[in-house]
């Protein structure tokens, strides 16, 4: 009797410890959920004078966050993210405005862009030669 008791208890804990996860609040919490349901879209934009980003020193950044929704200092987020999700986030993309003019006039201007586009890490540098052609490209990615 005593041995048939002892198994009893046993078989008790055993079945306890194994079945005690699937009853009751164990049931009723999800398992670990996904952190994000977007990949992330952020990037770090800056602009200064100088003929490349080593020499120049940074005059302006903004942020820009395209996922789950247009965000950050860009002044035009909304209109960048959907330009950039129109080109892929392929900044060479980028073409100029139809009918903007501009002088010829030679005061480099250089545009970094730095962080993560759709999951991928993003580096990009590119040089205009002055400030009006930085602006006519794009509808807004670059009008910090």
């Amino acid at each position: 009797m005593r041995n048939t008791a002892r198994w009893a208890m046993i078989l008790g804990m055993t079945a306890t410890a194994v079945c005690g996860p699937l009853t009751g609040a164990a049931l009723a919490t999800p398992g670990q959920a996904p952190t994000a349901l977007y990949a992330p879209s952020a990037l770090v934009l800056t602009v200064g004078h100088g003929e490349s980003a080593i020499a120049a020193t940074p005059e302006r950044a903004v942020t820009l966050t395209c996922a789950p929704m247009a965000a950050g200092t860009h002044p035009a987020a909304g209109s960048a993210c959907a330009e950039l999700r129109g080109v892929g986030g392929d900044f060479d993309a980028l073409t100029a405005k139809e009918g903007v003019m501009c002088t010829k006039q030679y005061d480099p201007v250089v545009i970094t862009v730095d962080g993560v586009w759709q999951g991928k890490r993003v580096s990009y540098e590119r040089t205009f030669s002055n400030d009006c052609m930085k602006n006519a490209y794009g509808t807004g990615v670059f009008s910090f």
